[in-house]
Protein backbone atom coordinates (compact mmCIF):
# COMPACT_ATOMS: atom_id res chain seq x y z
CA UNK A 1 0.00 0.00 0.00
CA UNK A 2 1.74 2.99 -1.02
CA UNK A 3 0.34 6.51 0.65
CA UNK A 4 0.62 9.62 -1.05
CA UNK A 5 -0.39 13.22 0.96
CA UNK A 6 -1.60 15.89 -1.60
CA UNK A 7 -2.41 19.57 -0.11
CA UNK A 8 -6.29 20.05 0.44
CA UNK A 9 -6.49 23.59 1.70
CA UNK A 10 -7.94 22.30 4.65
CA UNK A 11 -6.60 22.01 8.63
CA UNK A 12 -6.53 17.45 7.62
CA UNK A 13 -4.84 16.51 5.04
CA UNK A 14 -6.21 14.68 1.95
CA UNK A 15 -3.92 11.10 1.94
CA UNK A 16 -4.50 8.42 -1.27
CA UNK A 17 -3.43 5.17 -0.36
CA UNK A 18 -2.91 2.43 -3.42
CA UNK A 19 -3.08 -1.45 -3.25
CA UNK A 20 -3.97 -3.58 -5.79
CA UNK A 21 -6.69 -6.21 -5.49
CA UNK A 22 -8.26 -9.51 -6.56
CA UNK A 23 -11.53 -9.20 -8.71
CA UNK A 24 -14.12 -11.59 -8.98
CA UNK A 25 -12.90 -14.41 -11.01
CA UNK A 26 -9.63 -12.51 -12.22
CA UNK A 27 -10.23 -8.65 -12.82
CA UNK A 28 -7.81 -6.83 -11.46
CA UNK A 29 -8.38 -3.55 -9.85
CA UNK A 30 -6.00 -0.46 -8.04
CA UNK A 31 -8.03 0.59 -4.94
CA UNK A 32 -7.43 4.20 -4.10
CA UNK A 33 -8.70 5.02 -0.42
CA UNK A 34 -8.83 8.45 0.50
CA UNK A 35 -8.67 9.66 4.23
CA UNK A 36 -8.85 13.75 4.91
CA UNK A 37 -11.02 16.18 3.99
CA UNK A 38 -11.35 18.73 0.81
CA UNK A 39 -12.46 21.97 0.00
CA UNK A 40 -13.05 23.95 -2.65
CA UNK A 41 -9.44 25.21 -2.68
CA UNK A 42 -7.50 21.68 -2.44
CA UNK A 43 -9.98 20.28 -5.42
CA UNK A 44 -7.52 21.41 -8.23
CA UNK A 45 -4.19 19.91 -6.13
CA UNK A 46 -6.15 16.11 -5.61
CA UNK A 47 -7.60 16.08 -9.06
CA UNK A 48 -3.97 16.55 -10.25
CA UNK A 49 -2.86 13.44 -7.46
CA UNK A 50 -5.50 11.05 -8.68
CA UNK A 51 -4.80 11.43 -12.08
CA UNK A 52 -1.56 10.51 -11.22
CA UNK A 53 -2.82 7.42 -9.74
CA UNK A 54 -4.57 6.54 -12.36
CA UNK A 55 -1.99 6.82 -14.99
CA UNK A 56 -0.39 3.99 -13.15
CA UNK A 57 -3.84 1.68 -13.40
CA UNK A 58 -3.61 2.38 -16.59
CA UNK A 59 0.05 1.61 -17.30
CA UNK A 60 -0.34 -1.75 -14.92
CA UNK A 61 -3.68 -2.74 -16.86
CA UNK A 62 -5.74 -2.44 -13.41
CA UNK A 63 -9.48 -1.04 -13.07
CA UNK A 64 -9.14 2.11 -11.36
CA UNK A 65 -11.85 2.19 -8.28
CA UNK A 66 -12.03 4.95 -5.86
CA UNK A 67 -13.46 4.53 -2.14
CA UNK A 68 -14.87 7.52 -1.04
CA UNK A 69 -15.88 6.15 2.71
CA UNK A 70 -13.36 7.96 4.80
CA UNK A 71 -13.47 11.30 3.23
CA UNK A 72 -15.14 14.98 4.23
CA UNK A 73 -15.73 16.74 1.28
CA UNK A 74 -17.89 19.38 -0.17
CA UNK A 75 -20.36 17.99 -3.10
CA UNK A 76 -19.25 20.81 -5.55
CA UNK A 77 -15.58 20.08 -4.81
CA UNK A 78 -15.34 16.74 -5.28
CA UNK A 79 -17.75 17.39 -8.83
CA UNK A 80 -15.29 19.97 -10.29
CA UNK A 81 -12.25 17.64 -9.31
CA UNK A 82 -13.90 14.13 -10.62
CA UNK A 83 -14.99 16.33 -13.91
CA UNK A 84 -11.61 17.74 -14.76
CA UNK A 85 -10.48 14.33 -14.28
CA UNK A 86 -12.49 12.29 -15.99
CA UNK A 87 -12.68 14.78 -19.19
CA UNK A 88 -8.76 14.16 -19.49
CA UNK A 89 -9.53 10.43 -19.50
CA UNK A 90 -11.27 9.86 -22.77
CA UNK A 91 -10.93 7.18 -23.93
CA UNK A 92 -9.20 5.29 -20.93
CA UNK A 93 -11.55 2.84 -18.12
CA UNK A 94 -14.23 4.59 -16.41
CA UNK A 95 -13.02 5.99 -13.05
CA UNK A 96 -15.43 3.37 -10.34
CA UNK A 97 -16.62 5.52 -7.17
CA UNK A 98 -17.60 3.23 -3.98
CA UNK A 99 -18.93 4.47 -0.41
CA UNK A 100 -19.23 7.77 -1.22
CA UNK A 101 -21.00 9.74 1.35
CA UNK A 102 -24.59 10.93 0.98
CA UNK A 103 -24.05 14.51 -0.45
CA UNK A 104 -20.94 13.33 -2.83
CA UNK A 105 -22.98 10.63 -3.84
CA UNK A 106 -26.37 12.60 -4.62
CA UNK A 107 -24.35 15.10 -6.47
CA UNK A 108 -22.62 12.78 -8.79
CA UNK A 109 -25.55 10.72 -9.48
CA UNK A 110 -27.47 13.61 -10.71
CA UNK A 111 -24.49 15.33 -13.06
CA UNK A 112 -24.64 12.06 -14.78
CA UNK A 113 -20.52 12.81 -15.07
CA UNK A 114 -19.10 10.77 -17.76
CA UNK A 115 -16.57 8.14 -17.11
CA UNK A 116 -17.90 7.83 -13.81
CA UNK A 117 -19.75 4.83 -12.29
CA UNK A 118 -21.21 5.19 -8.85
CA UNK A 119 -21.81 1.86 -6.31
CA UNK A 120 -22.90 1.48 -3.23
CA UNK A 121 -19.62 -0.88 -2.10
CA UNK A 122 -16.80 -2.22 -3.49
CA UNK A 123 -17.66 -5.91 -3.74
CA UNK A 124 -20.36 -4.58 -5.61
CA UNK A 125 -18.27 -2.99 -7.88
CA UNK A 126 -15.91 -5.65 -8.83
CA UNK A 127 -18.53 -8.43 -9.24
CA UNK A 128 -19.64 -5.75 -12.03
CA UNK A 129 -16.16 -5.41 -13.40
CA UNK A 130 -15.47 -9.36 -13.39
CA UNK A 131 -18.85 -9.49 -14.82
CA UNK A 132 -17.45 -7.25 -17.72
CA UNK A 133 -14.17 -9.07 -18.26
CA UNK A 134 -15.52 -12.58 -18.97
CA UNK A 135 -18.04 -14.41 -21.07
CA UNK A 136 -18.29 -17.66 -18.75
CA UNK A 137 -21.85 -18.88 -18.60
CA UNK A 138 -21.42 -20.48 -15.47
CA UNK A 139 -20.86 -16.80 -14.17
CA UNK A 140 -23.95 -15.75 -12.00
CA UNK A 141 -25.95 -12.53 -12.72
CA UNK A 142 -25.80 -10.44 -9.95
CA UNK A 143 -27.75 -7.19 -9.07
CA UNK A 144 -28.12 -5.27 -6.03
CA UNK A 145 -31.08 -5.55 -3.79
CA UNK A 146 -31.48 -2.74 -2.57
CA UNK A 147 -34.13 -0.47 -3.29
CA UNK A 148 -32.23 2.78 -3.66
CA UNK A 149 -28.86 1.57 -5.84
CA UNK A 150 -26.78 4.41 -3.91
CA UNK A 151 -27.39 2.72 -0.44
CA UNK A 152 -25.78 -0.26 1.07
CA UNK A 153 -27.30 -2.81 2.80
CA UNK A 154 -26.55 -4.73 5.74
CA UNK A 155 -25.90 -7.41 3.76
CA UNK A 156 -24.00 -5.97 0.55
CA UNK A 157 -21.27 -4.69 3.95
CA UNK A 158 -21.00 -8.13 5.21
CA UNK A 159 -20.59 -9.73 1.43
CA UNK A 160 -18.01 -6.96 1.21
CA UNK A 161 -16.19 -7.46 4.42
CA UNK A 162 -16.02 -11.06 3.79
CA UNK A 163 -14.58 -10.85 0.03
CA UNK A 164 -11.94 -8.49 1.70
CA UNK A 165 -10.78 -10.66 4.26
CA UNK A 166 -10.29 -13.73 1.39
CA UNK A 167 -8.25 -10.98 -0.72
CA UNK A 168 -6.33 -10.41 2.28
CA UNK A 169 -5.41 -14.27 2.81
CA UNK A 170 -4.49 -14.79 -0.95
CA UNK A 171 -2.61 -11.28 -1.35
CA UNK A 172 0.53 -12.48 0.15
CA UNK A 173 0.46 -15.54 -1.83
CA UNK A 174 -0.28 -13.10 -5.52
CA UNK A 175 2.75 -11.17 -4.20
CA UNK A 176 4.99 -14.60 -4.21
CA UNK A 177 3.91 -15.69 -7.38
CA UNK A 178 4.98 -11.73 -8.86
CA UNK A 179 8.04 -12.08 -7.35
CA UNK A 180 8.67 -16.10 -9.06
CA UNK A 181 7.77 -14.56 -11.93
CA UNK A 182 9.70 -11.52 -12.13
CA UNK A 183 13.13 -13.31 -10.91
CA UNK A 184 12.38 -16.17 -13.05
CA UNK A 185 11.62 -14.18 -16.29
CA UNK A 186 13.30 -10.90 -15.94
CA UNK A 187 9.72 -9.01 -16.02
CA UNK A 188 10.46 -5.26 -15.51
CA UNK A 189 7.62 -4.90 -12.55
CA UNK A 190 5.33 -6.68 -10.42
CA UNK A 191 2.04 -5.67 -12.58
CA UNK A 192 3.38 -7.67 -15.63
CA UNK A 193 3.52 -10.43 -13.92
CA UNK A 194 0.20 -9.77 -12.26
CA UNK A 195 -1.42 -9.31 -16.06
CA UNK A 196 0.56 -12.59 -17.05
CA UNK A 197 -1.50 -14.71 -14.60
CA UNK A 198 -4.87 -13.03 -14.90
CA UNK A 199 -4.13 -13.65 -19.24
CA UNK A 200 -3.25 -17.35 -18.18
CA UNK A 201 -6.68 -17.67 -15.46
CA UNK A 202 -8.76 -16.43 -17.65
CA UNK A 203 -7.53 -18.63 -20.71
CA UNK A 204 -8.29 -21.68 -18.96
CA UNK A 205 -10.78 -21.04 -16.40
CA UNK A 206 -8.86 -21.36 -13.85
CA UNK A 207 -8.88 -19.12 -10.57
CA UNK A 208 -6.38 -16.96 -10.24
CA UNK A 209 -6.03 -18.25 -6.44
CA UNK A 210 -5.09 -21.67 -7.60
CA UNK A 211 -3.22 -20.50 -10.55
CA UNK A 212 -0.57 -18.57 -8.10
CA UNK A 213 -0.63 -21.23 -5.72
CA UNK A 214 0.83 -23.85 -8.51
CA UNK A 215 3.21 -21.21 -9.81
CA UNK A 216 4.52 -20.88 -6.03
CA UNK A 217 4.56 -24.67 -5.36
CA UNK A 218 5.63 -26.01 -8.43
CA UNK A 219 9.46 -27.20 -9.22
CA UNK A 220 10.74 -24.96 -11.68
CA UNK A 221 10.77 -25.08 -15.19
CA UNK A 222 14.40 -26.84 -16.78
CA UNK A 223 14.22 -25.96 -20.12
CA UNK A 224 11.35 -24.93 -23.44
CA UNK A 225 8.86 -26.90 -21.80
CA UNK A 226 7.61 -27.09 -18.36
CA UNK A 227 6.63 -30.69 -17.95
CA UNK A 228 8.23 -32.48 -20.60
CA UNK A 229 7.09 -35.67 -21.76
CA UNK A 230 3.92 -34.79 -19.99
CA UNK A 231 0.63 -36.80 -22.04
CA UNK A 232 -3.39 -35.56 -22.08
CA UNK A 233 -5.07 -37.24 -19.15
CA UNK A 234 -8.21 -39.00 -19.64
CA UNK A 235 -11.38 -38.26 -17.57
CA UNK A 236 -11.54 -40.74 -14.45
CA UNK A 237 -15.08 -42.61 -14.81
CA UNK A 238 -16.88 -40.40 -12.16
CA UNK A 239 -20.03 -40.39 -10.83
CA UNK A 240 -20.32 -36.98 -10.32
CA UNK A 241 -20.16 -36.33 -14.42
CA UNK A 242 -23.23 -38.76 -14.93
CA UNK A 243 -25.72 -35.75 -15.28
CA UNK A 244 -25.30 -33.79 -18.81
CA UNK A 245 -23.62 -30.42 -18.74
CA UNK A 246 -20.85 -31.17 -16.16
CA UNK A 247 -17.51 -30.02 -18.06
CA UNK A 248 -14.65 -31.24 -15.98
CA UNK A 249 -12.72 -28.56 -16.86
CA UNK A 250 -14.61 -26.14 -14.93
CA UNK A 251 -13.51 -26.15 -11.28
CA UNK A 252 -16.60 -23.95 -9.84
CA UNK A 253 -18.74 -26.36 -12.05
CA UNK A 254 -17.34 -29.66 -10.43
CA UNK A 255 -17.19 -27.99 -6.64
CA UNK A 256 -20.40 -26.75 -7.09
CA UNK A 257 -21.97 -30.29 -8.48
CA UNK A 258 -19.97 -31.96 -5.40
CA UNK A 259 -21.68 -30.00 -2.80
CA UNK A 260 -25.07 -30.60 -4.64
CA UNK A 261 -24.60 -34.19 -4.57
CA UNK A 262 -23.26 -34.29 -0.52
CA UNK A 263 -26.51 -31.90 0.33
CA UNK A 264 -28.67 -34.25 -1.78
CA UNK A 265 -26.85 -37.70 -0.46
CA UNK A 266 -27.02 -36.36 3.57
CA UNK A 267 -30.39 -34.54 3.38
CA UNK A 268 -28.69 -31.62 4.60
CA UNK A 269 -29.77 -28.34 4.72
CA UNK A 270 -26.64 -26.41 4.37
CA UNK A 271 -23.13 -27.19 3.88
CA UNK A 272 -19.52 -26.66 2.16
CA UNK A 273 -16.82 -27.78 0.03
CA UNK A 274 -13.12 -26.29 1.49
CA UNK A 275 -9.85 -27.44 -1.02
CA UNK A 276 -6.83 -27.39 0.09
CA UNK A 277 -3.88 -24.49 -1.11
CA UNK A 278 -0.76 -26.32 -1.20
CA UNK A 279 0.80 -22.93 -0.66
CA UNK A 280 -0.18 -22.06 2.99
CA UNK A 281 -1.24 -25.77 3.44
CA UNK A 282 -4.69 -25.11 4.83
CA UNK A 283 -8.35 -25.13 3.60
CA UNK A 284 -9.94 -22.64 1.52
CA UNK A 285 -13.84 -21.82 1.02
CA UNK A 286 -14.42 -22.81 -2.44
CA UNK A 287 -18.92 -23.61 -2.27
CA UNK A 288 -21.68 -22.92 0.27
CA UNK A 289 -25.10 -23.57 0.40
CA UNK A 290 -27.71 -22.45 3.32
CA UNK A 291 -24.86 -21.43 5.84
CA UNK A 292 -25.88 -18.02 7.34
CA UNK A 293 -23.56 -14.99 6.62
CA UNK A 294 -22.36 -14.67 10.15
CA UNK A 295 -20.91 -17.93 10.31
CA UNK A 296 -19.02 -17.72 6.18
CA UNK A 297 -17.55 -14.62 7.92
CA UNK A 298 -15.88 -16.83 10.77
CA UNK A 299 -15.09 -19.47 7.81
CA UNK A 300 -13.28 -17.04 5.83
CA UNK A 301 -11.58 -15.87 8.71
CA UNK A 302 -9.73 -19.30 9.09
CA UNK A 303 -10.02 -21.47 11.81
CA UNK A 304 -6.96 -24.27 12.47
CA UNK A 305 -8.82 -26.02 15.22
CA UNK A 306 -11.62 -26.55 16.88
CA UNK A 307 -14.06 -27.23 14.05
CA UNK A 308 -14.93 -30.93 12.79
CA UNK A 309 -13.53 -29.57 9.25
CA UNK A 310 -10.39 -29.14 10.86
CA UNK A 311 -9.91 -32.74 12.67
CA UNK A 312 -10.86 -34.05 9.38
CA UNK A 313 -8.36 -32.20 7.80
CA UNK A 314 -5.58 -33.54 10.29
CA UNK A 315 -7.34 -36.65 11.03
CA UNK A 316 -8.13 -37.85 7.43
CA UNK A 317 -11.32 -39.56 8.35
CA UNK A 318 -15.15 -38.40 8.82
CA UNK A 319 -15.62 -36.68 11.77
CA UNK A 320 -18.90 -36.55 12.76
CA UNK A 321 -20.20 -33.84 15.54
CA UNK A 322 -24.45 -34.98 16.34
CA UNK A 323 -24.95 -32.36 18.89
CA UNK A 324 -23.20 -29.61 18.85
CA UNK A 325 -24.26 -27.70 22.30
CA UNK A 326 -22.41 -31.06 23.85
CA UNK A 327 -19.80 -32.21 21.63
CA UNK A 328 -15.86 -31.89 23.27
CA UNK A 329 -14.39 -32.27 19.87
CA UNK A 330 -15.24 -28.50 19.28
CA UNK A 331 -13.66 -25.39 20.52
CA UNK A 332 -16.07 -22.74 22.52
CA UNK A 333 -15.57 -19.98 19.36
CA UNK A 334 -16.67 -22.39 17.02
CA UNK A 335 -19.73 -23.85 19.48
CA UNK A 336 -20.65 -20.25 20.08
CA UNK A 337 -21.27 -19.88 16.06
CA UNK A 338 -23.11 -22.71 15.03
CA UNK A 339 -25.23 -22.70 17.59
CA UNK A 340 -25.67 -18.80 17.08
CA UNK A 341 -26.45 -19.44 13.19
CA UNK A 342 -28.79 -22.89 14.05
CA UNK A 343 -26.61 -25.44 13.70
CA UNK A 344 -26.79 -28.15 16.13
CA UNK A 345 -25.18 -31.11 14.00
CA UNK A 346 -22.40 -31.20 11.51
CA UNK A 347 -20.21 -33.68 9.52
CA UNK A 348 -17.06 -33.75 8.10
CA UNK A 349 -15.69 -35.61 5.05
CA UNK A 350 -11.69 -35.18 4.11
CA UNK A 351 -11.47 -35.80 0.47
CA UNK A 352 -7.91 -38.23 0.37
CA UNK A 353 -5.99 -38.53 -2.65
CA UNK A 354 -4.40 -41.86 -3.50
CA UNK A 355 -1.48 -40.92 -1.90
CA UNK A 356 -3.85 -40.58 1.56
CA UNK A 357 -3.18 -36.71 1.60
CA UNK A 358 -6.33 -34.78 2.56
CA UNK A 359 -7.39 -32.22 -0.78
CA UNK A 360 -9.78 -31.11 0.85
CA UNK A 361 -13.21 -31.48 3.26
CA UNK A 362 -16.94 -31.72 2.80
CA UNK A 363 -18.89 -30.63 5.47
CA UNK A 364 -22.69 -30.61 6.28
CA UNK A 365 -25.46 -28.87 8.75
CA UNK A 366 -28.64 -29.78 10.21
CA UNK A 367 -30.80 -27.88 12.51
CA UNK A 368 -31.11 -30.75 14.77
CA UNK A 369 -29.23 -32.11 17.55
CA UNK A 370 -28.52 -36.00 17.26
CA UNK A 371 -28.01 -36.22 14.18
CA UNK A 372 -26.14 -39.24 12.63
CA UNK A 373 -25.44 -40.58 9.00
CA UNK A 374 -27.04 -43.98 8.60
CA UNK A 375 -24.12 -46.68 7.67
CA UNK A 376 -25.60 -46.17 3.77
CA UNK A 377 -25.53 -42.64 3.60
CA UNK A 378 -22.24 -42.53 5.22
CA UNK A 379 -20.78 -44.58 2.55
CA UNK A 380 -22.16 -43.03 -0.33
CA UNK A 381 -20.80 -39.63 0.93
CA UNK A 382 -17.51 -41.48 1.08
CA UNK A 383 -17.46 -42.79 -2.45
CA UNK A 384 -18.48 -38.60 -3.28
CA UNK A 385 -15.41 -37.56 -1.51
CA UNK A 386 -13.45 -40.14 -3.33
CA UNK A 387 -15.07 -39.12 -6.74
CA UNK A 388 -14.22 -35.59 -5.65
CA UNK A 389 -10.26 -36.76 -5.09
CA UNK A 390 -9.84 -38.47 -8.38
CA UNK A 391 -11.47 -35.33 -10.24
CA UNK A 392 -9.35 -32.84 -8.45
CA UNK A 393 -6.19 -34.84 -8.90
CA UNK A 394 -7.18 -34.97 -13.17
CA UNK A 395 -7.90 -31.43 -12.84
CA UNK A 396 -4.56 -30.48 -11.13
CA UNK A 397 -2.20 -32.92 -13.80
CA UNK A 398 -4.25 -31.42 -16.88
CA UNK A 399 -5.94 -28.47 -16.81
CA UNK A 400 -3.82 -26.67 -14.27
CA UNK A 401 -0.78 -27.52 -15.63
CA UNK A 402 -2.03 -26.77 -19.12
CA UNK A 403 -2.38 -22.87 -17.63
CA UNK A 404 1.32 -23.05 -16.55
CA UNK A 405 2.85 -24.47 -19.62
CA UNK A 406 0.83 -22.09 -21.33
CA UNK A 407 2.67 -19.13 -19.03
CA UNK A 408 5.82 -20.35 -19.05
CA UNK A 409 5.42 -20.24 -23.10
CA UNK A 410 4.34 -16.61 -23.46
CA UNK A 411 6.90 -15.25 -20.57
CA UNK A 412 9.46 -17.43 -21.88
CA UNK A 413 8.88 -15.60 -25.60
CA UNK A 414 8.76 -12.51 -24.12
CA UNK A 415 11.48 -12.66 -22.95
CA UNK A 416 13.85 -13.98 -25.55
CA UNK A 417 15.63 -10.64 -27.32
Amino acid sequence: MTPASGSSGASAPLVIESSVVEGLPAEGALLLRMSGSLDAEGARSWSAQLRGHLEQADLAGLRPVLDLAHVQLGGAAVLRALSETTRARTGRPDLIVVRARPGVREAVHLARLDGVRLYATLDEALRELARAATSRADLPAWRSQMADPLRPSYEDLRKEVRALRSRVRTAPVIGLAQGVLMVRYGLPDAGTAFRALREGSQRFNVPLRVLVSAVVVARPPDGAVWFPGRRPLPVPPLRILAREGRDPRSRRQMIDAVLHEALALGRASAGYVQCVDPAVNALVPESDHGCADTFLDHLVRGWDEGTADALAYRRRCPVSVPDVAADTLLSEESRRVLLATGTRAVQSVPVLSGSGSCAGVLTLHWPDAGHRPTTDRSEALALLASDTAAWLSWYNRSVLLDALEHLHRVLTASAEP
